[in-house]
C-alpha cells in the first residue's frame, strides 16, 4: 500500500509553502515543491519567474513536465506536493487535499516584506503570476482554480498567525491519521 500522498496548493502568498513544509516535516514525509521545480527551470534557462510564466502560457510542454513530475512523486508515496494545481492534478492520488488562500492585499503584503520590494511591486507580480496560472490550468488542463470543492481543507490564512494555522491543519491530519494510521 502507498504511503499518505498530500497535495497543498494555494494562491501565491497565501503561505502554501510555509504550511507544506510544516506537514512534512511534521509527519516524516518527503517535500516536492512544483514551485521551486518551476523557478529552477526559469534559472536553467536564464529567465525570471515572469518570463517562464509568459513562455508557458504558449508552451504547455512546460507545465505538463513539471506536472507529470509531480504524479511521478505522489506514486512514491510518502509526499507533500505543493503546487498551485497540486490538488487538481493530483486529485485522484493524494490522500488529503489541502488549499491555503488569503484576500491580495494580505498576500502581497507578505510577498512585499519576503522578497523586499514595493507593495504595488507585490501586487502586480501577484495578480500576474495569478491570472497567468488561471488562464494556464484552464487552457491546459480545463480546471477552474477558483473551484476549491475537490480541496478536503481550505484554510484562510487571514485571520490566524502562523502557529493558529498550523494547528487547525495539524488537527486535520492527526484526525485522518487517527482514521487510516496505515497510511503514515
Amino acid at each position: 500500500m502507498r504511503k499518505i500522498v498530500i497535495a497543498v496548493s494555494g494562491v501565491p502568498g497565501a503561505g502554501k509553502t510555509t504550511y507544506a513544509r510544516f506537514i512534512a516535516k511534521e509527519y516524516n514525509l518527503r517535500y516536492v515543491s512544483n514551485g521551486q521545480l518551476f523557478r529552477q527551470y526559469a534559472k536553467e534557462k536564464g529567465l525570471t519567474l515572469i518570463e517562464l510564466h509568459k513562455m508557458a502560457e504558449k508552451d504547455p510542454s512546460i507545465d505538463k513536465e513539471i506536472d507529470m513530475r509531480a504524479v511521478k512523486e505522489a506514486e512514491k508515496g510518502g509526499v507533500v506536493i505543493d503546487g498551485h494545481l497540486a490538488v487538481w492534478i493530483l486529485k485522484d492520488l493524494a490522500h488529503l487535499k489541502i488549499i491555503f488562500t488569503a484576500p491580495l492585499e494580505v498576500r502581497a503584503s507578505r510577498v512585499a516584506g519576503r522578497d523586499k520590494k514595493p507593495m504595488e511591486e507585490a501586487i502586480k507580480e501577484l495578480l500576474t503570476r495569478e491570472n497567468s496560472n488561471r488562464m494556464r490550468a484552464k487552457k491546459y488542463y480545463n480546471i477552474d482554480i477558483g473551484d476549491f470543492s475537490v480541496a478536503d481543507l481550505v484554510v484562510n490564512t487571514e485571520k490566524l498567525d502562523v502557529i493558529g494555522v498550523k494547528q487547525v491543519v495539524e488537527t486535520f491530519i492527526d484526525e485522518y491519521k487517527r482514521l487510516h494510521p496505515e497510511l503514515f
